[in-house]
């Protein structure tokens, strides 16, 4: 089932944020970005993130946080879906795919039906269910060096 975050979900939400930032190879966040991440997801503020996590058999299996931001190129503005993640033991169950089409009716409902992700290059497994719910871009990322 795919649902709203809600606050009783802090400490699945939790577990399942931290492999994800693990997976990227973030693994020292402090506790403190937890805290200020799950503040900004429950705070339900329209310009701030919005959270939507799977449930099976009543434990948290996957998580998604997507925002919506203006855009020049489109008048109703577009959705970034930004996190993406789905424990390992629940892998191949269609819980990656039934997050993003959740983002996409959230976008529809808003008016932006205009949705984009990134993904690392090596995501292999993540890219093969991409390739079947989305359309490749063109584009390459670059960013700021710091």
């Amino acid at each position: 089932m795919i649902r709203a975050l809600r606050p009783e979900d802090r400490k699945g939400w939790q577990r399942l944020y931290e492999a994800y930032q693990a997976f990227y190879g973030f693994d020292d966040r402090p506790p403190s970005f937890y805290d200020r991440a799950f503040s900004r997801l429950m705070a339900r503020d329209p310009r701030d993130f919005h959270g939507l996590v799977a449930e099976a058999d009543g434990r948290l299996v996957g998580l998604t946080h997507y925002v919506f931001h203006p855009n020049l190129w489109r008048d109703e503005g577009v959705c970034y879906l930004q996190d993406l993640f789905t424990a390992p033991e629940a892998r191949g169950r269609g819980i990656a795919r039934a997050l993003i089409e959740a983002v996409y009716a959230e976008a529809d409902r808003a008016g932006s039906p205009a949705v984009y992700w990134l993904t690392a290059e090596d995501n292999y497994p993540g890219r093969m269910l991409y390739d079947r719910v989305g359309q490749k871009s063109p584009f390459i990322r670059y960013n700021r060096k710091l």
